[in-house]
């Protein structure tokens, strides 16, 4: 199945340099994995890894160690509305006592991610190079490794469901966790639901997100509510889709005495993601809102500024293009050094 790329027929009908540059970002996440790439039986065979060892860390129990976590995220922010309002975790949170650096992609395809791109071994050395960077630039912040692996990829065709979206088979999701026992890793599994619904993809991989070292990422961009096939037009997630996702992980936790769970929720335009301020928060998720778009540095620093700054929820990410963001000279990878002096600090950080 080709890939969706509809990036030319959109630049042309947008009038303005920021939205030449929102259009710039549409798509490039898609799924261009074809069915015919999985072998039948693969999607029946379900080959639970219980022997994951779960990277887990312990949060401090008192109130004092998280306000000065959370003060040294907010890097001196003074516009009065960081930090959210948000309730303090449970034991064995990750974020803010860590910061999450996050290789992503699909095992299918080369073109979706690091994860996925480069053979493992070489994968992991460069992922650690970004781990030891980041040590270096913020020293008071651990870091944590982790894999978003997109366990259902957004289709250009109906599929036999007639859903645009192709779910990725259990044994391939298996693969990704033994990887991420050997770093260490978390692992968060993303979600692009094209004409279906959260409500019919999560419950889907229940038994992973059980797993304490398993977290969940949801993609407005391919949320086809208005029934246009993924590409056409950039898809949105309303407070209540994420309340959904956020719910359903706080049920878990409590039912499984799991530490809180992370929600990963991609954004780069305003309309992705609709009624903010009614996303609810609890001790036992952290949702990050994640700046998901690719361009020179004063764009992407615009787009976190416009839509993750001024819309506050919890925590914040932001994603870093290998080649999408150098496409362009004199145009370069932004560095964790130049990431410290956003506000507040992304806790997040995913590279694709």
């Amino acid at each position: 199945m080709n890939p969706i790329h509809l990036i030319e027929k959109s630049v042309s009908r947008l009038g303005s340099i920021l939205l030449i540059f929102i259009s710039s970002l549409i798509f490039t996440n898609c799924g261009t994995v074809s069915s015919e790439e999985i072998p039948a039986d693969s999607v029946a065979t379900v080959i639970h890894v219980d022997s994951v060892k779960p990277a887990l860390t312990v949060a401090p129990a008192d109130s004092a160690s998280y306000e000065a976590d959370i003060a040294h995220m907010l890097n001196g922010d003074s516009s009065g509305k960081w930090p959210a309002n948000s309730p303090m975790p449970a034991s064995g949170a990750i974020l803010p006592y860590k910061r999450v650096i996050a290789y992503y992609g699909n095992l299918y395809s080369k073109q979706m991610g690091i994860l996925g791109e480069l053979p493992k071994d070489q994968m992991f050395a460069k992922l650690k190079e970004e781990m030891a960077a980041w040590e270096k630039a913020d020293p008071e912040t651990p870091v944590q490794p982790a894999l978003h692996y997109i366990a259902v990829t957004a289709q250009g065709s109906p599929g036999k469901a007639g859903k645009y979206r192709l779910r990725m088979p259990f044994n391939q999701i298996d693969t990704v966790l033994k990887m991420a026992e050997e770093i260490n890793a978390i692992v968060f599994l993303d979600i692009q639901v094209g004409l279906g619904s959260l409500q019919e993809e999560i419950p889907e991989l229940v038994e992973y997100l059980k797993k304490p070292n398993v977290h969940l990422g949801i993609d407005p961009e391919f949320s086809m509510k208005g029934g246009q096939k993924p590409g056409a037009v950039i898809g949105v997630f309303d407070a209540s889709d994420i309340n959904y996702a956020s719910d359903y992980l706080a049920k878990l936790v409590k039912e499984n005495n799991l530490p809180p769970k992370m929600l990963i929720v991609h954004r780069f335009t305003q309309g992705m993601v609709t009624n903010y301020e009614n996303i609810k928060k609890s001790s036992e998720v952290q949702i990050v809102m994640h700046m998901d778009g690719w361009g020179e540095p004063e764009l992407k620093k615009g787009t976190y500024r416009h839509y993750i700054h001024k819309e506050p929820v919890q925590f914040t990410g932001f994603k870093l293009f290998y080649k999408n963001d150098i496409k362009k000279s004199p145009h370069h990878l932004m560095t964790p050094e130049e990431l410290m002096k956003l506000k507040p600090l992304p806790m997040y950080i995913q590279y694709q």
